[in-house]
């Protein structure tokens, strides 16, 4: 259980995003705009980040995601 809550509340940061999925940049931004990628959360004025948990979603079946909402 408190792994659950610990990857819940993880936010990662785009870089650490590209590695983990191997999406380059650009590819993840137009994965975003087709909802085929998690959203960013924006974290500041200049920042974003995704949370864990929708990453790990993503990554269970990349071909299938889609986005909510």
């Amino acid at each position: 259980m408190a792994g659950q809550i610990q990857t819940a509340l993880t936010i990662l940061r785009r870089k650490q995003v590209e590695a983990v999925t191997g999406l380059s940049r650009s590819t993840i931004y137009a994965r975003i705009r087709n909802k085929t990628f998690p959203p960013a959360i924006q974290l500041g004025p200049r920042s974003v980040g995704w949370r864990a948990g929708d990453i790990d979603a993503f990554l269970a079946s990349p071909a299938n995601y889609r986005a909510e909402g």
